[in-house]
């Protein structure tokens, strides 16, 4: 059955064709549904809104249309998450007083260097956050500050979910994952705690996305029982590699949609060569 879902591009780049195919599956599933288009620009730094506009024009070209968002309307506007930083605090609120949170100074180099950091399977995409640098207390805030905050995982507790395209799929907090960032020392809203406040406020019932992001989608698990939420099904798309058998990146030259659209590539064409 279709599912309200949405599509949440993020404009640090142009879209490529493994963006194509997703956005075309997400759309395909949530056909009658209602279809969110969310833009998902909290990084200062690597953000563009003339990324944000091409996305809307590239994907438009493919044929994929949204029934809420830019351009469109509906009743959870804004649609950009660098202007729901109010809705996100508020979750951050609630999360602090579930004791489930806590400040957490250390840096990324900071982790990598600690003599206990394990090196389980997750240290090849990014360190595991050691059990010795959580805090034994801290003081209750109202406010995070310039400090991050992380959530504190279940260790070796297994996260079992449902994938629409892969089956029972499981991770272990402690081996696949460590304790995750929730809020950026910037003091904005880490991806994790947007995805999933967005997610539940826009009544977003099928989450489509790469496959890359499965370890991702556990770790928002945690966040969504945490806050007493229903989370999503979720549908992970395979990846789109390069000849080199590469995951696309935006960063890789000659298969942005952009690019192919130059080139004379058709919609139709971009789709079924970024097929699986």
């Amino acid at each position: 059955m279709p599912s309200r879902g949405r599509l949440a591009p993020t404009p640090t780049g142009l879209l490529h064709a493994g963006h194509a195919r997703t956005f075309a599956l997400a759309a395909e599933r949530a056909r009658g549904a209602g279809l969110v288009m969310r833009i998902e620009d909290l990084d200062r730094d690597r953000c563009r809104a003339e990324f944000a506009a091409a996305a809307l024009e590239d994907l438009r070209w493919l044929g994929i249309e949204w029934t809420e968002g830019p351009d469109v309307g509906g009743p959870h506007a804004p649609y950009e998450q660098g202007r729901r930083g109010a809705w996100f605090l508020e979750v951050w609120r609630r999360l602090e007083a579930s004791g489930a949170i806590y400040p957490s100074p250390h840096s990324r180099r900071d982790v990598e260097l600690a003599a206990t950091a394990p090196h389980g399977p997750a240290a090849r995409e990014e360190p595991l956050f050691p059990p010795a640098l959580r805090p034994a207390s801290w003081h209750r805030a109202s406010a995070p500050g310039r400090v991050a905050w992380r959530f504190r995982v279940p260790d070796g507790r297994v996260i079992e979910f449902t994938d629409g395209r892969l089956g029972t799929v499981c991770r272990t907090a402690g081996v696949d994952f460590g304790d995750f960032v929730v809020w950026r020392r910037d003091d904005l809203a880490a991806y994790e705690l947007a995805v999933v406040a967005d997610d539940h406020a826009m009544e977003i019932e099928e989450v489509v996305r790469g496959e890359d992001l499965l370890t991702s989608t556990a770790r928002q698990i945690l966040l969504y029982e945490t806050l007493g939420w229903e989370p999503p099904r979720w549908f992970h798309a395979p990846l789109v590699v390069d000849a080199g058998g590469r995951r696309l990146a935006k960063r890789s030259g000659g298969v942005a949609i952009r690019e192919l659209r130059a080139r004379g590539v058709g919609p139709a064409d971009v789709l079924t060569w970024s097929a699986p």
